[in-house]
C-alpha cells in the first residue's frame, strides 16, 4: 500500500456502497487499485498520463473517474457515508459556510463550446451551467463556454469558486462550483440546497441544519429571509452601514439582527475544512477544462475527509 491509498479500514467502510459494476465495460477487476490511482493524482496533482505503473495504465484510472463524474457516483458515495455517518450520531449539524477560490491552470482553458440543450418549450436547459453558471454536486455540468465551465477572470485571475457548506467537524456537507467573480452571497440558497443527508431507514432525507454560521458576505436580507422561511437558526454579523442604516430609519429599520459571538467562534470550522480540501493539489489549482469532472475532484476529495475522519 503506498502513501495516501486507502487503508484497510477505509476500504472496508466505502467497499459496500460502490456500484457492483461499470455502464458498458462490465465489472471492473480491481476498484481498490482504480480510486487509489485517482487518489494519487488528486493528492499530488500530476498528469494522468504519469501516474505510477503500480496503478495499471493511465486511462484505467481516468475514464473511471470521468464516467463517476458525469453521473454522480462519487456525490451518491459521498450522502452514503455521510447518511452512515449521521445514523451513528457522529454529525453536528450547527454548519458553516463560505468559498474559496481556486486559480486555474493553463491546462484548464480551452474547453470546446457544445451547442446549447432546447427545453421543451424552446429555451435553453435550466439546468445547464452556461444558464446558471454554476455546476452542483450530484447534477453533472453540460454545456460549454467559459461561464458553463465555471472559469472566469477575477482580481485572482483565472478562477474558479468553490462554495461548501461544511459540519461542526470540518467535513464538507454540500459543494456548488461557480466562476471565480462570483459573489458569496447570492450562492446560499443554492449550496444550502444541495444539503441532503439519507435517512437509515424510513423518512425523507434530512436538509435544514440547527444552526447556520456565515460572515457578513452572507448578511444580505434576501438570504435573512430565506434562513428565517426555513426555520433555520443563523449567527451571521450585521455590516456596519447596514447598522447605520436600520439606526436612520428609526422604527421603521427594525429590530437589530441576533448575533452570539461565542457560538461564531465555531465558525472556523469551515476555514480548516477549506485547508482540508486544498491539501490535495488537484483541488488546491484546477487542470480540468470541464466542469464536471473539477466537481468530481472535490467530491472524491471530500469523501476521502469522510473516511479519514
Amino acid at each position: 500500500m503506498g502513501r495516501g491509498d486507502l487503508t484497510n479500514a477505509e476500504w472496508d467502510r466505502l467497499e459496500s456502497f460502490l456500484p457492483r459494476g461499470g455502464a458498458r465495460g462490465g465489472r471492473w477487476s480491481d476498484h481498490r487499485r482504480v480510486i487509489n490511482g485517482v487518489l494519487y493524482r488528486v493528492r499530488t496533482g500530476v498528469q494522468w498520463r504519469d501516474l505510477p505503473e503500480r496503478f495499471g495504465p493511465w486511462e484505467t484510472v481516468y475514464k473511471p473517474h470521468r464516467r463517476w463524474s458525469a453521473d454522480g457516483t462519487w456525490a451518491i458515495l459521498l450522502s452514503r457515508v455521510q447518511a452512515a455517518e449521521d445514523t451513528e450520531g457522529r454529525i453536528d449539524w450547527d454548519v458553516s459556510v463560505d468559498s474559496t477560490a481556486v486559480r486555474a491552470h493553463q491546462h484548464a482553458a480551452g474547453a470546446r463550446k457544445a451547442p446549447p440543450r432546447s427545453s421543451s418549450k424552446g429555451g435553453r436547459h435550466r439546468d445547464e451551467p452556461g444558464r446558471s453558471g454554476a455546476a452542483e454536486a450530484g447534477r453533472p455540468a453540460g454545456g460549454g463556454g467559459q461561464i458553463g465551465e465555471c472559469l472566469r477572470r477575477s482580481r485572482g485571475g483565472f478562477t474558479t469558486k468553490i462554495h461548501l457548506v461544511t459540519e461542526g467537524r470540518c467535513r464538507p456537507l454540500a459543494l456548488v462550483l461557480t466562476p471565480g467573480h462570483y459573489g458569496d452571497g447570492p450562492q446560499l440558497a443554492r449550496v444550502l440546497e444541495q444539503v441532503s443527508v439519507p435517512r437509515a431507514g424510513v423518512g425523507r432525507p434530512r436538509t435544514r441544519p440547527d444552526r447556520l454560521l456565515a460572515d457578513k458576505a452572507y448578511t444580505s436580507r434576501q438570504n435573512r429571509r430565506y434562513l428565517r422561511r426555513r426555520g433555520i437558526q443563523h449567527i451571521i454579523p450585521e455590516r456596519l452601514d447596514q447598522q447605520r442604516n436600520r439606526q436612520n430609519r428609526g422604527s421603521r429599520g427594525g429590530r437589530p439582527t441576533g448575533f452570539d459571538s461565542e457560538l461564531y467562534k465555531k465558525r472556523n470550522t469551515v476555514e480548516r475544512a477549506i485547508n482540508r480540501l486544498k491539501g490535495f493539489r488537484a483541488v488546491a489549482t484546477r487542470y480540468e477544462k470541464r466542469a464536471y469532472i473539477y466537481l468530481g475532484t472535490v467530491t472524491l476529495t471530500a469523501l476521502t475527509i469522510w473516511l479519514r475522519t
